[in-house]
């Protein structure tokens, strides 16, 4: 269980980046985190994983609060950010190994798993280069194999398919399903309203910093008459 209880967030003492903002992710869901650009939606995702402090709020992480118990918190998730630019020096195994270390994971686990994931992603013959020679797309899925590789029970992911070709995209939409078959969690964030109407159990669409609704998809186009997704998530952002 995820719990994001009145959080706020305000930089440079003036803007309100995020406004009193609660929100709750149960075991087995997918969670599109939807909205326009400068909405709160990385922000909001940084407060989950504990890379920012709010201002006011609490954040709990299957028990644990992200602030008081920011170790325990951090082993129940894997977090893929919108910038995949990191650990560039490393080869894309030196930086798996990194990550299973962290986590603690044995080499026989570690090897199981990233062999599985470097074939769905396609990434094997790619592994014993350095990330800095990856393309965008590479990039971000040596960040998701660095996720999947210690099997958390939550998955926070900041426009996870940004970059990716059609194939990787579909694989990693049907990870996010299959491990919400398997009770654990995912939250991502978009603005590909298709996307969350064919993945997701519910949808979060923020707005200035304010959750201005939360609830499943078919919800919201039974009670908005005729309009289009698009219609919709225009009348909601304005």
């Amino acid at each position: 269980m995820i719990k994001l209880e009145n959080i706020s967030k305000t930089y440079n003492k003036t803007h309100l980046a995020v406004d009193d903002l609660t929100l709750e992710i149960k075991p087995g869901e997918i969670v599109g985190f939807i909205g326009p650009n400068g909405a709160g939606k990385t922000t909001t995702l940084k407060m989950l994983t504990g890379i920012l402090k709010p201002d006011t709020g609490s954040i709990f992480i299957n028990g644990y609060n992200i602030q008081t118990d920011p170790i325990e918190a951090k082993k129940e998730f894997g977090y893929v950010s919108d910038d995949p630019n990191a650990f560039l020096k490393l080869k894309g195994i030196e930086y798996l190994n990194f990550i299973a270390n962290m986590y603690q994971v044995d080499v026989e686990t570690r090897n199981a798993r990233i062999s599985e994931y470097s074939k769905l992603l396609q990434m094997e013959n790619a592994l014993g280069d350095t990330i800095s020679s990856y393309s965008h797309g590479m990039r971000q899925k040596i960040m998701v194999m660095g996720v999947l590789v210690h099997d958390p029970n939550l998955w926070i992911l900041d426009e996870p398919l940004t970059g990716l070709d059609p194939q990787s995209s579909y694989t990693l939409k049907s990870l996010m399903k299959q491990r919400a078959s398997e009770g654990k969690s995912v939250i991502f964030s978009t603005h590909v309203l298709e996307v969350a109407e064919k993945l997701c159990d519910q949808i979060a669409i923020i707005n200035h910093g304010k959750i201005v609704y939360q609830g499943t998809l078919e919800y919201l186009k039974e009670t908005s008459g005729d309009l289009s997704l698009e219609e919709i998530f225009l009348e909601l952002t304005r």
